[in-house]
């Protein structure tokens, strides 16, 4: 018989503010311990130096992370000219230092305008990414150079909010998948000076913001005086990362069948796409139990759904 996993059987989704100087996994794993959770993943890395809004789901909520990791991501960051790193960060070791010239608001913003829209990015080396099994990092640490695929990426928004002496500070707004690592090194290029990430903060995931975050120094204190009630106070419904999918409501019979794999059909016409489906019959209010797609002849077909026995 195989060894069941130890730890509480919760679901739902964590908010974290994760700390500098950390993996996303090592926050992960801290947080998981934290709660005495059997089951928790995170929704995309940030880097060791990054900080700011790390969503962890637990149990069931895990099944729907992928929906989140598809999100637009916000970030500000500070960009360090003069100095090119290998890792495009402050982590990383110097490759090269170039003179700095005063840095005029106006030819900046010029520049930074290049880079709002639809672009290409080639990812960094020093990224999670991977290539036969293993990260690029990976390689990067000993001294492996991988040919990279250019990704497009779309930048809808970056703000400059100040200038100071070799340095400045954007705020981004951007799709999934973009590198500000790559933005900032690019930005410097443009410059002819070159530069690299000093500080990063993701500000927004999706739809979750930083003023929703929790810290782990919060959780210690909660776990430290045994107030589990409180640390799960902290966790909010699985569906909180769909609220960007349109809603069914079903009876009871059409949920039992969504529930056990089969699809169903209503009365009303419906757009085709994905859905947040919910059982109405429920008392109080409606229960959600997963994701399903309208299919192009109405058929409502179950895509991701909630395990409600994952707690016994």
């Amino acid at each position: 018989m195989g060894r069941r996993k130890k730890g509480r059987k919760i679901s739902g989704v964590l908010l974290l503010d994760k700390p500098t100087g950390i993996t996303s996994n090592k926050a992960l794993q801290k947080v998981r311990w934290l709660f005495d959770a059997n089951k928790a993943g995170h929704t995309g890395n940030l880097d060791p130096l990054a900080t700011g809004v790390l969503p962890i789901c637990f149990g069931e909520a895990t099944k729907f992370s992928r929906y989140l990791l598809d999100a637009n991501k916000a970030y500000r960051t500070t960009a360090k000219l003069g100095v090119i790193t290998d890792s495009g960060d402050s982590d990383g070791n110097v490759l090269e230092t170039r003179a700095v010239n005063e840095i005029v608001r106006g030819p900046l913003l010029e520049i930074i305008s290049q880079f709002v829209g639809d672009v290409e990015q080639v990812p960094p080396m020093f990224s999670a990414l991977k290539h036969k099994g293993k990260p690029l990092y990976e390689y990067a640490r000993a001294g492996v150079e991988v040919e990279r695929k250019v990704r497009n990426v779309t930048i809808f928004k970056i703000e400059l909010l100040d200038i100071r002496d070799g340095e400045f500070d954007l705020e981004v707004y951007c799709s999934k998948g973009t590198y500000i690592r790559t933005l900032v090194e690019d930005i410097g290029e443009a410059l002819g000076c070159g530069a690299h990430v000093s500080m990063l903060r993701r500000i927004e995931a999706g739809p979750f913001s930083l003023d929703q975050t929790a810290t782990i120094e919060q959780l210690e204190v909660l776990r430290e005086n045994e107030k589990t009630s409180e640390l799960d106070g902290f966790l909010l419904p699985i569906d909180i990362m769909l609220e960007g999918f349109g809603k069914i409501c079903l009876n009871s019979e059409q949920s039992d069948s969504i529930l056990h794999g089969q699809g169903v059909r209503i009365a009303h016409s419906l757009e085709p796409g994905l859905v947040r489906v919910y059982s109405s019959d429920d008392s109080p209010g409606e229960r959600f139990i997963g994701m399903a797609e309208i299919m192009a002849d109405g058929e409502i077909a179950p895509r991701r759904l909630v395990n409600f026995d994952s707690n016994d």
